[in-house]
């Protein structure tokens, strides 16, 4: 690492005109993370005509600061009025929007912000020092490798249903059969399309969770009758965490950054899947598991850490091997070519002076964001004080407008209805949502990969040992299950030990 190259790229980045671009594009990102249904694809697909004329620097700075940008925006919405912004932002709802109701809204979004600024910081470090290993750590993963990592992923997800791990199973297998819906792409085969043309290319996995959350949120505390109070919360609160909340912060957002990384560097893991998996592990390994979905802390900061750092990472296959890590980077990679740049290995030897301008630039934006978003707390919040006969069509004018923004049909408006029926009924039925949004999310690339498996390999079994890396996720899925099993059966063996009186 030549320190000169480290020195001009952040005297590129804070020129003037690059400030500029980096403010405007965190801003614009925070704006289009809280917008349900848009999230950082579309941020950056819409903004690309923006670059046409600029400097590739300024371009590249510009549409990397709409990504992370967007994806600190998306937990606002979770956080507040329980919608994600995008399929990253699910797991903030999980611990957010309790903390929102217990008069911790303030709380909850500043210390999300640090925890999104720490994630992206260690990921940035990461991209220092690892950015051309793990690139060719990557290209180890073959079909059954992502197929054993699904997996892993999804058990991981359903281990979360302690108590209820039968609904937790119902729902991802109804998650992977919706994710069937659509033509087969090697047989051509039309399958649950009912002769609907928009079927063909699938169900949008974001119409779906804005359906489930957004307006299944309004469905449930209509059809409950909810109070307002359970809406707006009981107050605001403090607009700043406590000594308290960062220090049962702290672990947690230092564990969960390196999942994100990690898998942000694997093409197709994305933020999803980092955030829900560092939540799962979170709730797992806590000694709070109980408050976990009641507004615990360590369940918010968590996700928040390893989204993040999952958007950092999916840098590195884009940057390195101009191969995109996430649909975000599948938009950056078209764009960059456009203006100019070149993504591959000889980036790092022909334009150091880019790539470490871009290094630099994220560390500053990262110290903008969290600045635009606690600032931003103040106003955001007093949604909260909105009347529920205000807020609840709002809410719903929103969900609508970012789900014909996804496909511009009208199809999508009765997928949205019956995505929020949907949720709920899970929510009065007691179902675990997260299962089915994970299944959803992961059931083609898991479809794919075991089709390309099977006819690689004589006899499935031959999978599991295709390689290190499979044996390893497969002890991992394993574990995954049995943990909570093994958890519960030794606490009903220590209360009965303790139960039994003491032999004279």
């Amino acid at each position: 690492m030549d320190l000169s190259f480290v020195l001009d790229g952040l005297w590129t980045a804070l020129q003037p005109i690059n400030l500029l671009w980096l403010i405007l594009g965190a801003f614009l990102g925070t704006i289009v993370g809280i917008l349900p249904g848009l999230g950082p694809a579309t941020g950056v697909a819409v903004l690309i005509p923006l670059t046409f004329g600029m400097e590739p620097v300024s371009a590249l700075i510009l549409m990397a600061a709409i990504y992370y940008g967007a994806l600190f925006g998306g937990s606002r919405s979770s956080i507040l009025i329980n919608t994600p912004g995008d399929g990253s932002s699910i797991a903030a709802t999980f611990d957010g929007y309790p903390m929102t109701k217990n008069g911790q809204a303030g709380q909850a979004m500043s210390i999300a912000a640090i925890a999104s600024l720490i994630g992206g910081v260690m990921a940035i470090f990461g991209f220092i020092f690892l950015a051309i290993p793990l690139a060719n750590f990557a290209l180890n993963f073959g079909p059954a490798e992502y197929l054993f990592l699904f997996f892993f992923a999804l058990s991981a997800v359903v281990a979360l249903s302690i108590g209820n791990m039968v609904k937790g199973f119902i729902t991802m297998f109804l998650g992977l059969g919706i994710s069937t819906i659509g033509i087969d792409l090697q047989t051509g085969v039309h399958r649950h399309t009912f002769d609907i043309p928009h079927f063909t290319e699938g169900i949008s996995f974001v119409v779906i969770i804005i359906g489930i959350y957004a307006i299944g949120e309004v469905l449930y505390n209509m059809f409950a009758n909810k109070q307002p109070k359970d809406v707006d919360g009981k107050s605001i609160g403090s607009k700043w965490f406590t000594k308290d909340q960062w220090k049962r912060s702290i672990a947690p957002i230092v564990r969960s950054g390196p999942i994100g990384f990690f898998l942000g560097v694997l093409p197709g893991s994305g933020g999803t899947i980092s955030s829900l998996l560092a939540y799962s592990t979170e709730r797992q390994i806590s000694k709070n598991k109980k408050q976990f979905g009641k507004g615990a802390v360590e369940g918010l900061v968590a996700p928040e850490s390893a989204n993040s750092s999952a958007a950092v990472g999916s840098l590195i296959p884009m940057l390195t091997m101009a191969i995109p890590g996430s649909a975000t980077t599948a938009v950056m990679l078209g764009a960059l070519v456009m203006i100019g740049i070149t993504p591959g290995p000889l980036l790092f030897e022909n334009s150091p002076d880019l790539v470490w301008t871009l290094i630099n630039s994220m560390f500053i934006g990262n110290i903008i964001l969290v600045i635009i978003n606690i600032a931003m707390v103040g106003v955001l919040v007093k949604i909260l004080k909105t009347p529920p006969r205000v807020l609840y069509p709002i809410v719903l004018i929103l969900s609508f407008i970012g789900a014909y923004t996804l496909g511009y049909s009208t199809i999508d408006f009765y997928i949205l209805i019956f995505a929020g029926v949907l949720g709920l009924f899970m929510r009065l039925l007691d179902y675990p949502i997260v299962p089915l949004i994970l299944a959803l999310i992961v059931g083609g690339e898991m479809e794919q990969n075991l089709r390309r498996s099977l006819v690689i390999y004589d006899q499935p079994v031959d999978m599991l040992f295709a390689s290190p890396i499979t044996i390893v996720l497969a002890l991992l899925t394993l574990l995954s299950f049995s943990y909570p099993l093994l958890i519960k059966l030794v606490k009903r063996k220590r209360s009965t030990n303790k139960d039994t009186p003491a032999s004279t």
